[in-house]
C-alpha cells in the first residue's frame, strides 16, 4: 500500500497540571528534512524527538510545532534582572539630571526593563517535574506521528488509484499499438519490397548496399521487443504498487524505464495512428511521474 508524503497530524495531551500539543505537517521532498519548533526550556529534546520523527516518517518535508501550556498557577520561569534593572533606573535618572530633564518613574523602569538581560530564566530545579512534563510530550508526540501516518496512508490509497487508472490507460494504448503493428507491417514490408526492386534493377547493383538498406529498415520499423518490454514494465509497476515497502523511489525508476519503450516505439513505428497512440501514453506517464514524486 502507499504512503504519501503529504501529510497533517496533531495530538493534545492533558495531565500534571499541563496541556501539551503538538502539530506535524509534511510535505514531499527528496529526503527527510526535519524543522522544529521547541520552548526552549526543552530544547535538550530536540534529539530525541527528532530521532522519534526519523522512524516513523522517512522522507518528505517535516514541520513540528510544539506548544505547552501550564493549566495550574506557578512561578513564572522568566524573571525581573531586579539588581539590573535598578543599575538602569540609577543610571538614566543620573543622565537625565545631567542633561537637565524630567523623567517621570513609570517612563524611567520602562526603560529599564527594555535593556539587555533585563529578565533572566529560572531553571527548573524540580528533576520529577521535569520528568513528567517529558512524558506528557511524548504521548502527545505519539498521538501527532500516529495520526500523520494515518492521513498519509489515506492520501496514498487516493495516490495508488490514481496510479492504476493512467497504468491501465497506457497498457490500453499499448494493446491499441500492437492491433495497429498488425496492419502497419504490411506497409513496411511493401516499402522493403520496392526499395529491394530499385536495388535489383539498378545495373551498378551493389551487394554490400543491399544487405545494409535491408539491415536498416527491419532495425528501423520492428518494435516487437518494445512492445514486449514495455508491457513487462507495466506489469511490475503494479507488483511495486502491491509491495508493503516504501516504493516511491522504485515507482519512479520504473516510470523512466516505461518512458524509454514509449519514445522507443514512438521514433521507430513510422505511422501516424501509432504515434497518436504515443502521445497519448506520454501525457499518462507525466501523470504518474508528478505523483510518484509524493510517494514515499
Amino acid at each position: 500500500m502507499l504512503k504519501s508524503m503529504t501529510g497533517f497530524g496533531s495530538g493534545t495531551v492533558e495531565a500534571n497540571g499541563l496541556t501539551v500539543t503538538i502539530e506535524i505537517k509534511t510535505l514531499n521532498s527528496k529526503f527527510l528534512d526535519i524543522f522544529c519548533r521547541i520552548p526552549k526550556s526543552f530544547s535538550d529534546k530536540e534529539i530525541e524527538i527528532r530521532n522519534r520523527v526519523t522512524q516513523q516518517l522517512e522522507r518528505g518535508k517535516v514541520e513540528l510545532n510544539l506548544n505547552i501550556a501550564r493549566t495550574v498557577d506557578v512561578r513564572p520561569s522568566l524573571t525581573i534582572n531586579r539588581p539590573l534593572v535598578a543599575a538602569y533606573v540609577a543610571d538614566i535618572k543620573e543622565t537625565a539630571n545631567m542633561m537637565l530633564m524630567s523623567v517621570n518613574d513609570t517612563d524611567v523602569l520602562k526603560m529599564a526593563l527594555q535593556q539587555p538581560n533585563a529578565y533572566v530564566t529560572e531553571a527548573t530545579t524540580d528533576p520529577e517535574a521535569n520528568a513528567n512534563d517529558w512524558q506528557v510530550i511524548q504521548e502527545a508526540l505519539t498521538l501527532a506521528l500516529q495520526r500523520c501516518n494515518e492521513f498519509r496512508h489515506q492520501e496514498g490509497a487516493t495516490l495508488e488509484i490514481a496510479l492504476r487508472e493512467y497504468i491501465q490507460t497506457i497498457s490500453n494504448r499499448l494493446t491499441d499499438i500492437e492491433q495497429q503493428d498488425v496492419l502497419r507491417i504490411p506497409a513496411v514490408r511493401e516499402r522493403m519490397r520496392a526499395a529491394v526492386t530499385e536495388l535489383l534493377g539498378n545495373e551498378e547493383f551493389d551487394q554490400n548496399r543491399f544487405e545494409q538498406e535491408l539491415v536498416y529498415y527491419i532495425e528501423k520499423f520492428d518494435i516487437s521487443e518494445e512492445k514486449v518490454r514495455l508491457r513487462n514494465h507495466l506489469v511490475y509497476f503494479l507488483e511495486v504498487l502491491e509491495s508493503t515497502d516504501a516504493n516511491g523511489k522504485k515507482l519512479n525508476f520504473i516510470s523512466q524505464e516505461i518512458g524509454r519503450e514509449i519514445n522507443t516505439i514512438g521514433s521507430k513505428a513510422n505511422d501516424a495512428v501509432i504515434q497518436r497512440f504515443v502521445v497519448q501514453m506520454k501525457d499518462e506517464l507525466e501523470k504518474i511521474k508528478e505523483q510518484t514524486m509524493n510517494v514515499i
